[in-house]
């Protein structure tokens, strides 16, 4: 009886006994905390445990990618793989970084490292598609871009820069529709998004929708900042101006675009042609004189010239140029149709007759009609 009466006494002797010890290895452990904190706040730099020293080197990597520095970045996300080449991160960042610099196939092999080591995410999906646009193997980026959207859909992401690219392949294929769908969903994250404005005027370009690409071409130009004034649009205004006869306008623009880009031929012929439509044959002809010299072989460019010279009351000379035009392209109807015109000013009928005629044996559509009203 005496022993059953003293058994649970001792056990919570020994329970206290065991309780005081574990409150005293806490205390032990809560000093040792403090410890640890102490040598930190004291020490000058930051220790970082070894496993983590990969992600400290990737961070830095990223803070080189919003600076622009892609070739800093590159080194410090081959250390931060050095450390640990499991992490998908890194290859993931560098392969941007060399897709940034055009080195498209060194990219991939840093996006194939990454598909391998980390999960198949929106983000790797949506960049290796990139990749691919700029290689321009528009199947292969398709088929990663279109992957992404699942993701896309179930992470609830916004990401302009995917819908822009996606508007890209679009544009490539000739699916404008579509293609102006995504370049309305850019510009709905982010409004300033200068390169799916610049798309849409493309796409509406592409389109013949000429008002429309009219329209968001003067929206476009003036908002862009200085820094990325892009001198393409220019020129495809110019020649959205054309296709709506604003002839003076036109040849505006190409002024603008030819001040950037004045080794550019086919741009002083379009503006010839504005500035002849525009009765402006003096400045017509100076800008075929500089085509001829770039191309004396172009037979576009004498054609024009000729045409300009004989609005300008010098037929002679005029019928010259297109004589050579003919010599250099034997089967350039256009040539004909503008030597017939001439001629006709000249008083050679039947010689206009002729050109005609073989204008339209040519398949010039215009040439029929004019041969009915001229030469019956």
């Amino acid at each position: 009886m005496l022993l059953i009466g003293i058994l649970p006494v001792f056990m919570q002797a020994q329970r206290k006994k065991k309780n005081k010890k574990t409150k005293e290895d806490l205390t032990l452990i809560d000093q040792g905390k403090q410890q640890s904190m102490t040598d930190l706040e004291g020490s000058d730099s930051l220790i970082v445990a070894p496993e983590e020293k990969h992600i400290t080197l990737y961070k830095e990597g990223l803070k080189l990618i919003d600076s622009g520095d892609y070739d800093k970045a590159i080194l410090e996300f081959k250390k931060s793989l050095k450390i640990k080449n499991d992490y998908y991160e890194s290859w993931l960042k560098m392969g941007y970084c060399k897709m940034m610099k055009g080195d498209h196939l060194a990219a991939d092999k840093d996006f194939i490292k990454a598909q391998e080591t980390g999960p198949n995410d929106f983000e790797t999906l949506k960049l290796v598609g990139i990749n691919f646009f700029l290689m321009k193997d528009y199947k292969n980026s398709k088929g990663f871009l279109d992957s992404a959207q699942l993701a896309y859909e179930n992470e609830k992401i916004d990401d302009a820069e995917y819908h822009y690219y996606r508007g890209k392949l679009m544009y490539v294929g000739k699916s404008y529709k579509d293609a102006l769908v995504e370049c309305a969903a850019a510009l709905d994250i982010n409004k300033k998004y200068y390169e799916a404005m610049i798309l849409r005027c493309e796409v509406r370009f592409a389109q013949k929708e000429h008002a429309y690409a009219l329209r968001d071409l003067n929206e476009t130009i003036k908002v862009l900042p200085e820094a990325k004034k892009d001198y393409n649009l220019y020129k495809l205004r110019a020649q959205s101006k054309f296709e709506l006869k604003d002839y003076k306008g036109s040849a505006s623009d190409w002024s603008v675009y030819i001040d950037a880009n004045s080794k550019d031929e086919e741009a002083r012929i379009s503006r010839a042609m504005a500035r002849i439509n525009n009765n402006d044959f003096t400045n017509a002809i100076v800008d075929l004189d500089e085509a001829i010299k770039m191309n004396p072989k172009n037979p576009v460019s004498w054609c024009y010239r000729g045409l300009a010279k004989g609005s300008n009351k010098q037929v002679v000379e005029g019928i010259k140029d297109i004589d050579h035009s003919i010599k250099l392209k034997f089967d350039y109807s256009t040539a004909y149709v503008n030597r017939a015109a001439l001629k006709m000013a000249a008083k050679d009928k039947q010689g206009a007759c002729e050109d005609l005629q073989k204008a339209d044996s040519l398949g010039n559509v215009m040439a029929p009609q004019l041969y009915e009203q001229y030469c019956k």
